[in-house]
């Protein structure tokens, strides 16, 4: 009866708002108390974490990425991303997909995307005689669209929960997160046509001042691909040189952000989204710990497998499972929470580990902009002063697509393992 009541009241405490981390370390201090096992478990847990040489990769990542976000990097790869595709019908939208994804990969945060790169792209698709369903569709969808490419963040917390490679799991994403660029690019060329949206004449000149321009951002994706798998660096020390690096291109060769006044704020609310991931991290891996030890995925495990039997009844039941995950949390959280009771289900279903990866970010990729609460929506209706109801209507078509390209992802497993076992990570 003591147990019901305690869970009741952390569910109302959850409902009410109190912080995560706080329910997440009551529920696992609770437990190891409950068990008479000594609760400095989850301190200990903590502790293993903070030695774990790839933390370092997380605020490194992220500071660099909003560094990007706040300087004028964005205008600078629009205009590239417009001379290179702006003639083909719908270019303009390919334009918005390509550098929401770029940003998207470097803040390993939707919700950043469209705030910095919405007030650019959503006006300027209008002018260009795009509707107005369709650019609130795109720049909605487009938030989450880098989640896949490295050197997102969700990958490299993805790897240190599930505790497998993230050099594998950067390598995996890089197929699926182009072929949902792909389809979302045929269709933006057939909403171009069917709209008929005025195409941007190709002029060599143009290109050439737009690469000029942004000639020091263009080497970032290739210093941190190619530095990786080059054997130049390992992945924190690619986080370490990519800070640097967008740190004095931005500061000192662009002069965007001044050095005394823009960057110690940019510090701030950078470390502000980590520390808030850490402290979770923290917390619920010492949950995961009391987990393991009364054998709870196990159980369940026992308990599905009464009513599933197939690897592919399985995968499908995990994708529900994961698109409402994904729409009623945010995806670190959820990263942080789920993963590890479905990492040894998965894996009794034959499910590779390095895949399940990429299916889990995908589908948490989806969720952001899953009617009825995917977060993407409220932000978009906050940010462009439309109605949600607005909004669902707008990420429709697009939902369609992405929930199509889950479906290849999840069934064709070389998709995401190709690259792993060309490179022999």
């Amino acid at each position: 009866m003591t147990t019901i009541l305690i869970g009741l009241t952390l569910i109302l405490f959850a409902l009410l708002g109190a912080p995560l981390f706080s329910i997440i370390a009551a529920i696992a201090l609770l437990s190891f108390h409950a068990l008479d096992i000594n609760i400095a478990a989850v301190i200990i847990e903590m502790y293993r974490l903070a030695s774990a040489p790839t933390l370092l990769a997380i605020p490194l990542f992220t500071f660099a990425g909003y560094v990007l976000a706040e300087s004028q990097s964005p205008k600078r790869l629009v205009n590239l991303a417009k001379a290179l595709f702006g003639w083909m019908p719908g270019g303009l939208a390919i334009v918005a997909l390509v550098t929401c994804a770029f940003f998207t990969a470097f803040t390993g945060a939707s919700g950043v995307t469209i705030v910095a790169l919405g007030g650019l792209l959503y006006p300027v698709l209008l002018k260009e005689r795009y509707s107005e369903k369709f650019s609130l569709g795109l720049i909605t969808s487009s938030g989450s669209l880098g989640l896949l490419f490295p050197p997102s963040l969700p990958i490299i917390l993805y790897g240190l929960v599930a505790k497998i490679s993230i050099d594998q799991l950067f390598l995996a994403g890089i197929i699926p997160g182009f072929l949902l660029i792909l389809l979302l690019s045929f269709y933006s060329v057939r909403m171009g046509i069917i709209e008929k949206v005025p195409r941007t004449s190709f002029h060599f000149k143009t290109l050439f001042i737009s690469i000029k321009s942004a000639i020091w951002e263009l080497p970032l994706p290739f210093l941190i691909v190619g530095g990786i798998y080059g054997g130049f660096f390992t992945a924190t020390e690619a986080a370490a040189v990519t800070a640097f690096y967008v740190l004095i291109i931005e500061v000192f060769v662009h002069r965007d952000l001044n050095f005394f006044k823009d960057v110690p704020r940019i510090m701030k609310e950078s470390m502000l989204l980590v520390g808030g991931i850490l402290v979770i991290l923290g917390t619920a891996m010492g949950l995961t710990n009391y987990l393991i030890d009364e054998q709870i995925p196990m159980k369940i495990l026992e308990f599905m497998s009464t009513f599933i039997s197939s690897k592919i009844v399985f995968l499908i039941l995990l994708n529900i499972l994961l698109l409402i995950v994904g729409c009623m949390m945010d995806m670190f959280s959820a990263i942080i929470v789920v993963v590890p009771l479905i990492s040894p289900i998965a894996r009794e279903f034959g499910v590779d580990p390095v895949h399940l990866g990429i299916i889990f970010l995908a589908n948490l990729e989806i969720g952001y902009f899953t009617p009825p609460v995917g977060l993407n929506l409220f932000i978009s209706s906050f940010r462009f002063n439309k109605s949600i109801i607005k909004l669902y209507t707008s990420a429709l078509p697009f939902l369609i697509i992405y929930l199509i390209a889950l479906l290849v992802i999840t069934y064709v497993p070389d998709l995401s393992l190709w690259l792993v076992r060309l490179f022999g990570k």
